[in-house]
């Protein structure tokens, strides 16, 4: 059997249309912005155009700033710690939700480090972040909120418009890591005001290795690589020109077919929940039942180890994952899981499945067909699996 790739999450292939965009830029069309000569001022012109394809995807004004970097994390990096150094003495108070990326859960460990307070806010048995803790988590210290746009986990999305009209309620300003929802969420920053968005590339299907920073008009913060004075001066080092060249390309083609994209995947994502919870038996669904990424559909079963499951799959050439692939190496239950209330035992049981562009109605259903033969194979090998259990898992298939 061909391999059956579920773990959209993680990564994504380049679409072939960002390709064919991106090959010029490796040997023709090679010049450097930073150059004063007719190469490099093509090369200007190709990067400012990018920069506008990108602020187009969110609906920026012309005034705004997007700051190429390498990945999200640098992005987060950027955000977080530039955002921080620069208004450190207006205030020291960041807020952070309980299940936020590991990525900005270690920038905040690091400017704890550095003397800033950090709080989370808790979330429901969704992962949806309860907004009466927020308000009352804001002081007269606080200067930034930073909640990701949905989670990468578990799909729930969270209530960013609320969050946003809180923060400048309050005068905070807010930033929201956009990596899990951007190839199926539009954001439209005319709508809803956001100071600080993070993107990736990878995750609207474009190359590795560049992502962007959106700051909104007029909003200045420290940087954090020193240098030449790229990127306004918010992030030296020669530019990634092909690939920036693919992340506008490939944005300027998600704003296009995001529409009926995530209407295709929405409706897989609805068959994969509906036939796994009815297939198998003690199976759960994690996060919220409808405000969750048309992509996403994270699961959990009682009695059978999360990373077992993964690998009884991977020897059927499906691809999958139990979370975060930042986390996934670990044996640390999720967070995630955790902080919406499940116990250690489980959380270990997760299965997370993400769809994407190239998954094809087959593989669906291709899974939903192995899927419970290797849950009930693992139950059969468990000590802790009850009798009834097996009865009623032949019972269902009958």
């Amino acid at each position: 059997m061909e391999n059956i790739y579920l773990d959209y999450q993680s990564a994504k292939p380049v679409d072939p249309r960002v390709v064919e965009e991106m090959m010029p830029y490796f040997t023709d069309k090679f010049g450097n912005p930073a150059s004063l000569h007719n190469i490099g001022d093509e090369a200007t012109d190709t990067l400012e155009t990018a920069r506008s394809m990108i602020k187009d995807f969110i609906n920026a004004s012309e005034d705004s700033k997007i700051i190429f970097t390498s990945n999200a994390t640098e992005s987060n990096n950027l955000a977080l710690i530039g955002t921080a150094m620069r208004y450190k003495n207006k205030g020291n108070h960041i807020i952070i939700s309980e299940i936020e990326h590991i990525s900005i859960r270690n920038i905040v460990k690091y400017l704890e480090r550095e003397g800033f307070q950090v709080s989370k806010v808790p979330v429901d048995q969704y992962g949806i972040v309860r907004l009466e803790k927020l308000q009352n988590l804001i002081n007269d210290e606080t200067i930034l909120i930073s909640i990701s746009t949905a989670s990468n986990e578990i799909g729930s999305i969270q209530p960013f418009e609320e969050i946003s009209a809180i923060a400048r309620d309050k005068g905070v300003l807010f930033h929201t890591d956009a990596v899990a929802s951007e190839s199926v969420l539009p954001i439209d920053v005319n709508q809803v005001p956001i100071d600080l968005i993070t993107f990736s590339s990878n995750d609207i299907y474009g190359p590795k290795g560049v992502a962007a920073l959106y700051l909104r008009k007029g909003l200045r913060i420290n940087p954090i690589l020193i240098g030449g004075g790229q990127e306004f001066g918010m992030r030296s080092g020669s530019h990634n020109l092909h690939g920036i060249v693919g992340f506008a390309k490939a944005a300027e083609i998600m704003k296009r077919e995001m529409e009926s994209e995530t209407k295709r995947l929405s409706n897989y994502r609805d068959i994969l929940i509906k036939k796994i919870l009815e297939t198998i038996p003690k199976s759960y669904l994690n996060g919220h039942p409808t405000k969750r990424l048309a992509h996403n559909a994270h699961f959990r079963f009682d009695y059978i180890e999360g990373e077992s499951l993964i690998l009884d799959l991977k020897e059927q050439n499906i691809a999958a994952a139990t979370g975060s692939a930042c986390t996934s190496k670990t044996l640390e239950p999720s967070h995630t899981l955790i902080s919406c209330g499940l116990l250690h035992e489980e959380a270990h049981g997760s299965l997370l499945l993400t769809l994407g562009r190239f998954t094809q109605e087959e593989e669906i259903e291709q899974l939903i067909k192995i899927l419970p033969q290797v849950v009930h194979r693992l139950r059969r090998l468990s000590p802790l699996t009850p009798r009834e259990l097996l009865k009623q898992y032949r019972e269902v298939k009958n």
